[in-house]
């Protein structure tokens, strides 16, 4: 019966059953339909693609089957997105290795320059980061906002990311346009692991492009811990931030009473010395 249909046919967002079939991981019905007509290149008014689809779903069999009819690996959508991203955003490491072997390119990117190594960093997906780490992922690159990978590992407390990262070379200052360092996200964020790893590489403790430290952050979170981690690394609880206020000014403002009392002591300390 599929013969008497119409396989170019598609509801006004561009969506054909091929599309939908690849989305939806029904394997059978994406053969059949090719091998009726439809065509494997079909995008949405989106720009994406079956094999978009088929990537972000993790549908492995699919994607080697439109690789093989012919589907390009490297076609973006509107806003910049590819197969090989949205497999890495997804977590699907089968099919990005097999996206890589049709040669997909690992540094491209979205329109915020966000590239596929950035993404595997923001969700933790270790495996795939170090997959595309060995197959050439550029380590520093940055989205439109000045963030890079280890900036966004930091940010979500994705300490083992972060190590690795650093291990290979990713610029432990690098800030964003905002002037906040990967230290001082974490150092807000209250990510202790990821706040010892990024330690490990002697990172800025004094004023930032942003007019703060992290040890400001640390005390604007509460996060008592970071606090100490930060003074054992040498952190100056006397400075003052463009506002002029101390980290303790600055734990005490948001109620954070035990860091308050903890940095007013560091500092009584900082002033006798």
């Amino acid at each position: 019966m599929l013969k008497f249909c119409n396989f170019w046919f598609h509801i006004i967002d561009g969506t054909t059953p091929l599309i939908l079939a690849a989305a939806n991981g029904h394997y059978e019905c994406v053969k059949e339909l090719i091998e009726q007509g439809a065509d494997p290149r079909a995008k949405r008014i989106t720009g994406t693609t079956p094999l978009f689809f088929a990537s972000q779903g993790g549908f492995l069999d699919i994607v080697q089957y439109l690789l093989a009819r012919g589907a390009p690996v490297d076609s973006l959508s509107v806003d910049g997105g590819s197969a090989l991203f949205v497999a890495c955003q997804c977590g699907h490491i089968d099919v990005v290795k097999e996206l890589i072997k049709h040669g997909a390119q690992v540094n491209t990117h979205m329109k915020d320059k966000a590239s596929p190594l950035f993404i595997a960093a923001q969700n933790g997906h270790y495996k795939i980061l170090l997959y595309l780490l060995a197959q050439g992922a550029e380590t520093d690159s940055r989205r439109t906002d000045g963030a890079t990978a280890l900036w966004i590992a930091a940010q979500m407390g994705h300490d083992h990311i972060v190590a690795q990262l650093l291990r290979v070379g990713s610029k432990v200052d690098a800030a964003r346009h905002d002037g906040a360092t990967p230290l001082f996200k974490a150092s807000h964020k209250g990510h202790s692991a990821v706040v010892g790893e990024l330690l490990k590489y002697k990172p800025s403790l004094g004023i930032l492009p942003n007019g703060e430290t992290a040890l400001h952050a640390a005390a604007f979170s509460g996060s008592l811990p970071v606090c100490k981690q930060l003074m054992a690394a040498g952190a100056n609880p006397c400075m003052k931030n463009q506002e002029h206020n101390t980290p303790a000014d600055i734990a005490k403002k948001h109620r954070h009473t035990s860091v308050y009392e903890y940095l007013k002591a560091c500092e009584t300390r900082g002033q006798t010395k």
